[in-house]
């Protein structure tokens, strides 16, 4: 029965964490978005986001999105500079072609930084691409 599930694999689908200008803060920080680069909607999107090292570990966040158009991107979440040395991963599950898609984001730990920034054309941005 098991065997009959077939979950295929999100393609065109990224998350990215960008860093911005932050009024609140008045400084620069890291946002996580997710974009859709596929050429029709995806929807229902749920994402699952958490972080861990060695010996600590974030609260498990649950977050639903709603539908997100083709050439579109979305911002998931801040996160803080205190768990950029942390393995932080997003489970991102959406429904496209009358299919449940999914696929598991991870940042390593510290690949998150200036050094790893990349062009992200979508945003316009440079940023890091979660693997």
């Amino acid at each position: 029965m098991r065997k009959d599930i077939e979950i295929p694999k999100a393609k065109n689908v990224y998350v990215v964490a960008v860093k911005e200008w932050d009024e609140d803060f008045q400084s620069q920080e890291w946002n996580i978005y997710l974009i859709n680069g596929r050429t029709d909607v995806i929807s229902m999107v749920l994402v699952v986001s958490r972080g861990k090292s060695e010996d600590r570990k974030t609260s498990t966040l649950r977050q639903s999105l709603g539908d997100i158009q083709p050439n579109q991107s979305i911002k998931i979440e801040f996160i803080p500079s205190e768990v950029l040395g942390f393995t932080n991963e997003y489970l991102v599950t959406f429904f496209a072609e009358n299919k449940l898609f999914e696929k598991n984001y991870v940042f390593d730990p510290k690949s998150i930084s200036d050094s790893n920034l990349d062009g992200i054309p979508l945003l316009e941005k440079e940023g890091v691409f979660a693997r």
